[in-house]
């Protein structure tokens, strides 16, 4: 489960391409070579999805093993690039706490936008730092847990083999007629 990008775009009605108002990317796990390329196709992808997602609507789309989940909040859209085990609900829920953050932080300044902003968020890369470890810490809690069930499950199991060898040694001496 990650996030590996988040954007904030204001999209037009009028058909123009949306402007970045804000950007954060995690392109940590992919090669040093290709972290250019994934820059340039998550901004090509957030901007064609972001322009298709009509005023008040959520959307998904699925890339390969990515999914691009989208939010517009009257012209105010949020998108989010995460992996496809990312839930659906989660993403959502999220996307609606980065719009209800950028609002409250820079208000309606962002109707007036009219190319990409290289203004700096920092609750973007918080944002996305914070939920993919809460995922990550939950997934482990999840594998510890596993991990002292399947001790258990053997320990159950050494316990009821020997109580089976102790019922035949006892179950000998007695035979049925």
């Amino acid at each position: 489960m990650k996030i590996t990008a988040l954007l904030v775009l204001k999209v037009t009605p009028e058909g123009s391409d949306p402007v970045i108002l804000a950007n954060a990317c995690d392109v940590s796990h992919f090669g040093y070579f290709q972290r250019s390329s994934v820059r340039e196709f998550i901004v090509f992808v957030g901007r064609t999805v972001a322009k298709r997602t009509p005023s008040g609507q959520r959307q998904s789309v699925q890339h390969e093993e990515y999914k691009v989940h989208a939010y517009n909040r009257n012209g105010l859209c949020a998108l989010g690039f995460m992996d496809d085990h990312y839930p659906v609900r989660s993403s959502f829920s999220l996307l609606d706490k980065v719009i209800d953050e950028y609002q409250k932080n820079f208000g309606e300044s962002w109707r007036t936008a009219q190319a990409d902003g290289s203004q700096p968020w920092p609750y973007l890369n918080e944002a996305l730092t914070k939920f993919q470890h809460k995922t990550i810490d939950s997934v482990l809690a999840r594998g510890e847990k596993l991990d002292s069930l399947v001790e258990k499950s053997s320990d159950l199991s050494a316990a009821s083999q020997m109580f089976y060898k102790q019922a035949k040694k006892t179950n000998q001496c007695c035979t049925i007629l």
